[in-house]
């Protein structure tokens, strides 16, 4: 049966994806946060995507990493899906940064806070990382274990704590890279066409990184 993570949205959660949807489309008219030809489509190219990653729940008071956040992009869903998880938005471009500090003040979204800068220079630590399109397995791993902390106790229906990564096309090359440097490593995928049930995901995965 298929599964729709728009279904298990909130009225007041369905509305701040709109108020999102408004201002990400504004702003992109001169930022280019997304690519221009996936504005008229944003729910299903970048919302459900994003919310793909609450197939499994995020705990309360959990913090979550987005490396390379982009527009915000799976971090300001997942915020608004889990307002009681803490999310860090990260990424080294400037002007990406300041439009995700902006939807969060509009949103309201007091558990999303942003950081400028390279993934492997956040001082910070978590529980989880995210990440949509970003960067290899092996690089997104690396900088998630510097930063890793664990978690007390996993509430029934949530993550284990790792790294859960939205993927395209063949990943044999980039799992093969991280088991050899990460050896031991639990490395789940999950293909993204027969959960959701939309052809616009074929090819696509969610894979899920454990230690």
């Amino acid at each position: 049966m298929a599964w729709d993570p728009l279904d298990d949205l909130t009225p007041g959660q369905h509305a701040a994806l709109r108020t999102y949807a408004a201002e990400l489309a504004r702003v992109n008219r001169r930022l280019n946060l997304v690519s221009p030809a996936t504005v008229k489509d944003l729910e299903e190219r970048h919302f459900v995507h994003s919310l793909a990653l609450a197939r499994g729940a995020f705990p309360r008071d959990a913090t979550v990493v987005d490396f390379g956040a982009g527009g915000g992009l799976p971090a300001v869903p997942l915020a608004i899906r889990f307002p009681g998880t803490h999310f860090v938005a990260l990424d080294a471009v400037t002007k990406k940064t300041e439009a995700v500090r902006l939807f969060a003040r509009r949103l309201g979204l007091s558990n999303l806070d942003v950081w400028n800068g390279r993934a492997e220079q956040w001082p910070g630590e978590a529980h989880y990382a995210v990440s949509r399109a970003t960067a290899p397995l092996l690089d997104l791993w690396g900088w998630f274990d510097r930063v890793r902390t664990p978690l007390d106790e996993v509430p029934e229906g949530c993550w284990i704590p790792g790294l859960l990564a939205l993927k395209g096309g063949d990943l044999q090359g980039e799992r093969a890279a991280l088991n050899t440097a990460f050896p031991g490593l639990i490395v789940e995928t999950h293909d993204l066409g027969a959960m959701l049930e939309r052809p616009y995901f074929e090819g696509k995965a969610l894979v899920h990184v454990q230690a």
